[in-house]
């Protein structure tokens, strides 16, 4: 998957996944690449770390809980602007403006 298959909410949470679940994405990534034929099988287990860690990351919880806000605004503008979703750029740099702020007060 590039960047272009990505839709932008995608693409912000995979930033922030990347940002406090490295060692995790990483192993998926690694097994899923290793494994082209039978990876929904045999790297179903390192799915489930993956989502564990987005979960239960103290800073991932602060993020879904103060910034719901300018995600569920980002959210709407996808929305209503399916066909042309630049123009919810502004949304994106608010809730990752937001997420930013929530990491460094941690």
């Amino acid at each position: 998957m590039n960047d272009r298959d990505c839709t932008p909410s995608m693409q912000a949470a995979m930033e922030i996944t990347a940002k406090y679940c490295r060692n995790e994405m990483e192993e998926y990534g690694q097994c899923v690449t290793g494994k082209p034929g039978t990876w929904q099988q045999d790297c179903h287990e390192l799915k489930v770390k993956v989502a564990k860690c987005t979960s239960s990351h103290p800073v991932i919880q602060r993020i879904r809980s103060e910034c719901s806000e300018s995600f569920v605004a980002f959210e709407h503008c996808l929305k209503k602007n399916q066909a042309s979703v630049e123009n919810c750029s502004k949304h994106v740099t608010d809730f990752l403006r937001c997420a930013e702020s929530v990491k460094l007060a941690n």
